[in-house]
């Protein structure tokens, strides 16, 4: 049964649902059915929200479009006195106000100086996006970099290009998540890794190319799920091996001599290899999710978490959480949570949190306490719709009010949120409880992340009421094709660098192909050390071509595929796919 019991917060009222069944409700976006459980309810009891009515996945989409990483531009810095060219996320045609990182930080600005009164004649989200236009934003987060001005999202990085979301590295480029790693080049996911090349959620390993989920692995090629093993090739769960080739052992001189046969250093070889290595993993079984050191959790790529559900890349521990999403250094009683970490609490609906503290619907929030609906926000506390305020309390659209005040406004507000709600140009409405509508975004749908989730054609984005970002007029002369490139390395000679190579998508992709690429000097440098074939593809197709392999943010209920064992999971490989997939015990007894 359910029912309603009014309760006070300090001059705000809310609804407060006792629920003692869990709920299938329809996703006002997509129309699928998803299931409110009952420890969902006891969440949203406790931080006092109503229940979503958007499905788990399109609440992250819808999160994500707000989150440009990898699509840069050049234009210039709208603070006063300056008009330097800086690198920004931000496209020129944008009409945010964006300063530079320095003037962003400085102190020759303040938030406080764009309030305004909150109108009870227009709806919240329309104000609110209208506040964001005029509050400055930062042009790139990209904290200390030395010689790494190409970076985005990032922090300490040292003669870097290209990395996204990577912090402490050195000389690495084209890259996504590789953290305290040296030389490395096109790779996803690393730690503590070095000279590796085309690789994804490797760990310590020095020396490997064309691998996954490896850890400590050196002198090797396409591996997979190997750990502790030197001088392999096409290799699949092994552990604590060497010298081996399809799993096979030999001498090392054996083994020398027959890797030369694959003929890896020369492109035809190389692209040759990677179909066999892809088939070849495919005979081997798989664990239904790698989750370890956790208990009661589901998802995939957890660690050391506790009644964790439907999450994914969950880092040095979460406790009580459900819908994470690349969080790290504990997360606890959090739910539709992403890049976010450091001891965070109680926040629902946001987007990097470091940390925070019962904090909803906001994004970009840096030491919050007790903030909602607002962005870039640092070291405050009760905010509701804000942008850009450092040190402040008690501020609604960037307006200081007393404490009484905020409250009573604030309840006044929320009541407002239903009473006039934003619509969607699909339908959708959005009252106080949901995020921020993607048509508000003050990126184009096909600039962000969102587009990696859920790929839309320029039709679709358009027809929903999204921006589309129409691609940058391609005005390259080239001076090369790939069918001209040398199939060796060896036979590259310095002028390389000055070519103009067209790359092989021909735009012909979904993958906002740049159409040509050149290649840096020392790019070039690590592929003859490491006798690596050049690249035939933009770095935008090499990085969608990489993440693809990654399984999805999705879970389907299967059963093992060992024929003696019934043991029934979720897990991410969908059920029409080709793996072997095992549950914990009878992947653990394979791998004895």
């Amino acid at each position: 049964m359910d029912f309603k019991i009014p309760l006070e917060n300090r001059g705000v009222f809310y609804d407060r649902i006792v629920v003692m069944h869990s709920e299938t409700k329809q996703c006002q976006h997509c129309k699928d059915d998803f299931t409110i459980t009952l420890e969902d309810f006891s969440f949203y009891e406790k931080i006092q929200v109503p229940p979503p009515t958007f499905c788990p996945k399109c609440r992250l989409v819808r999160r994500m479009a707000y989150r440009n990483e990898r699509t840069l531009y050049k234009r210039k810095c709208d603070a006063p006195g300056h008009e330097e060219e800086i690198i920004s996320v931000f496209s020129p045609n944008k009409t945010d106000k964006v300063f530079c990182q320095k003037s962003w930080w400085g102190d020759s600005w303040d938030g406080m100086s764009y309030a305004r009164e909150y109108d009870f004649s227009k709806n919240f989200f329309s104000q609110l996006r209208d506040l964001w236009k005029e509050v400055p934003d930062m042009a790139l987060l990209n904290i200390n970099p030395v010689n790494s001005d190409y970076c985005s999202i990032t922090e300490g990085n040292k003669n870097c290009y290209l990395i996204i979301g990577g912090d402490y590295n050195e000389d690495c480029s084209y890259s996504a998540f590789v953290f305290n790693s040296k030389e490395v080049i096109d790779c996803y996911w690393l730690k503590k890794c070095e000279l590796c090349y085309e690789s994804s959620e490797c760990l310590s390993c020095t020396r490997v190319n064309y691998s996954r989920l490896s850890e400590q692995c050196l002198d090797s090629q396409f591996l997979f799920n190997c750990k502790n093993c030197n001088n392999c090739f096409c290799c699949a769960n092994l552990r604590n091996a060497s010298y081996q080739i399809f799993n096979e052992q030999y001498t090392k001189e054996e083994y020398e001599k027959k890797i030369k046969e694959f003929q890896v250093d020369i492109f035809e070889g190389r692209e040759k290899m990677k179909k066999m290595y892809e088939d070849y993993i495919k005979k081997f079984p798989r664990r239904f999710a790698r989750i370890l050191n956790s208990v009661s959790c589901t998802g995939d790529n957890i660690e050391h978490a506790k009644n964790v559900k439907d999450s994914f890349d969950v880092f040095d521990g979460a406790e009580d959480s459900s819908h994470l999403w690349l969080t790290y250094s504990q997360m606890k009683d959090c739910s539709d949570c992403d890049h976010s970490g450091r001891n965070t609490e109680l926040a629902y609906e946001c987007s990097t949190l470091y940390p925070a503290n019962r904090v909803l619907f906001s994004r970009f929030i840096f030491d919050g306490h007790n903030i909602e609906y607002s962005y870039n926000c640092h070291n405050s506390s009760y905010l509701f719709g804000c942008v850009g305020l450092h040190n402040k309390q008690y501020c609604i659209f960037n307006k200081q009010y007393t404490e009484q005040i905020y409250y009573d406004l604030l309840s006044r507000i929320k009541k407002h949120m239903n009473d006039m709600p934003f619509h969607s140009k699909s339908g959708a409405s959005y009252v106080y409880g949901e995020f921020f509508p993607i048509e508000l975004s003050p990126f184009a749908y096909n600039e962000t992340v969102a587009a990696e989730l859920k790929l839309l054609t320029k039709e679709e984005i358009i027809k929903r009421g999204y921006e589309y970002q129409e691609p940058v007029e391609k005005k390259y002369n080239v001076t090369m094709v790939t069918t001209s490139i040398p199939q060796k390395v060896d036979e590259v000679t310095d002028e390389i660098i000055s070519e103009v190579i067209q790359c092989a998508h021909l735009d012909n992709c979904a993958h906002g192909c740049s159409t040509a690429f050149r290649l840096t000097a020392s790019e070039v440098v690590f592929y003859k050390r490491m006798h690596i074939p050049l690249p035939h593809l933009c770095h935008n197709c090499r990085h969608y071509e990489r993440i693809a392999y990654r399984n999805p943010l999705s879970l389907w209920h299967r059963t093992c595929m060992n024929q003696e064992c019934s043991n029934e999971f979720d897990t991410s490989y969908a059920p029409d796919r080709l793996e072997i997939v095992y549950c914990e015990s009878c992947y653990q007894k394979e791998m004895m």
